[in-house]
């Protein structure tokens, strides 16, 4: 085998390999280091910090923030919309609907703050770009999209009366929600009516959907009664949610309380209790009763059709025993189907003496309804929604208190067990 002798100049060339590799070790070393000021890498994040820096003090102070937050769902429609800055004043905020419909909207004298006009629609995405300026005039700008709740997510309450309507003073505040309402307690702490009079009211939940408020005795002559519904957000079934924050106003009329009697076939009209005119009636036939007990007047007609076949009078034919299309001077008491009405088919003979009607109180009248000096015209012209309607001796049995609005059938302490508070 052939012996291979290292020369001293071979030597020295791998002394200097090695020289330079253990070198590339010391370098590489320094290098993960990072404490030596002098090395490029050092210096080079000391200048990238110090542009950072300077841009940072190039931006707009200027801090815009958007309500609802960008990506919400189920968003209120009513005040949750919103707009604001610190540190600036905001320039300009656009509000718009997916399919590019703007919303309207108001700044704050210091335009500081940026709300819509009205309120938004349920189930629909709306855009807002906002755009803000510091006091250096440096500008900022902020983006967010949000969905509002839906109609299956949500329930509104429909009420009566309407705002700044005058009522007479049987009128309750009735609401009926168009969903199924389980949690009750929730949903009427949410709901507040009181009375400039100073009475007590007290809301009576006659199902899941409905509602009624009202005081022990009728409503005082003159006064106002408020209503304010602070809905928006309230769970009212799971996953159900209410988007009202509305407040109404109505105001009460004189007390004017009409009775009408069966058995003498005449109806008192009276105002604080005295009467101020009786009227000869002709009420419910020995075969059609009308009902008994406290109705209070809930819609108004100067003329209407009245079918006997949409309350259950019908031939063996399947129509109607009657069919009228110009009932006169009707003013409805249950949702059942009982009016006062004009009557001008009948023998005049018939008001004052028999009692032919198929349930609903008749009143002389004439075709038209314009006849200014008959009963039914003067009763109609002089009665107003909420005004009471007092029917006795029918020999029929008692309203329903949910049968339109008559809730003053059930006594105090019962109305008072219908409240879930």
């Amino acid at each position: 085998m052939e012996k291979r002798v290292m020369t001293v100049s071979k030597r020295r060339r791998g002394l200097t390999v090695a020289s330079a590799l253990l070198g590339g070790v010391l370098v590489l070393s320094a290098c993960s280091g990072g404490d030596d000021s002098s090395s490029s890498g050092g210096g080079g994040d000391t200048s990238q910090a110090k542009a950072d820096e300077a841009a940072a003090k190039k931006s707009s102070q200027a801090e815009i923030k958007i309500t609802p937050k960008d990506g919400t769902d189920n968003a209120s429609i009513n005040n949750s919309a919103a707009v604001t800055v610190s540190k600036g004043t905001l320039t300009d905020v656009t509000m718009t609907t997916t399919d590019g419909t703007k919303v309207a909207g108001e700044l704050s004298a210091d335009k500081t703050s940026w709300k819509p006009d009205t309120q938004l629609e349920r189930s629909t995405t709306y855009k807002v770009a906002a755009e803000a300026k510091d006091t250096d005039g440096l500008v900022a700008h902020e983006n967010a999209s949000f969905t509002t709740v839906s109609p299956a997510n949500s329930f509104i309450g429909n009420f009566t009366p309407e705002d700044g309507s005058t009522v007479g003073v049987g009128m309750p505040v009735s609401i009926n929600f168009d969903k199924a309402i389980s949690n009750k307690a929730a949903v009427q702490k949410g709901i507040t009516v009181s009375s400039s009079s100073g009475q007590e009211v007290v809301g009576h939940w006659f199902n899941a959907n409905r509602i009624d408020f009202r005081p022990e005795d009728y409503w005082k002559e003159n006064s106002t009664v408020t209503l304010k519904l602070a809905l928006d957000g309230v769970e009212g079934a799971s996953g159900v949610y209410g988007v009202q924050q509305k407040t109404v106003t109505f105001k009460i009329g004189r007390n004017q309380v009409s009775y009408v009697d069966a058995k003498t076939k005449q109806m008192k009209i009276t105002h604080n209790g005295t009467t101020i005119k009786t009227i000869p009636i002709s009420a419910g036939s020995p075969e059609n009763k009308t009902y008994e007990g406290v109705m209070v007047m809930s819609e108004k007609f100067k003329e209407t059709r009245m079918n006997g076949a949409t309350v259950g009078f019908t031939d063996d034919d399947g129509k109607g025993e009657y069919d009228i299309k110009d009932v006169p001077h009707a003013i409805r008491l249950t949702n059942s189907g009982t009016f006062v009405h004009g009557n001008y088919w009948g023998a005049k003979s018939v008001f004052g003496n028999v009692n032919t009607s198929h349930g609903c109180v008749g009143l002389s009248d004439t075709k038209g309804a314009n006849d200014t000096g008959t009963a039914g015209y003067w009763f109609y012209t002089n009665s107003i929604v909420g005004d009471v309607v007092v029917v006795s001796n029918t020999g029929d049995k008692t309203v329903a208190p949910d049968n339109g609005l008559n809730g003053w059938n059930l006594n105090w302490a019962d109305w008072k067990a219908g409240s879930a508070v």
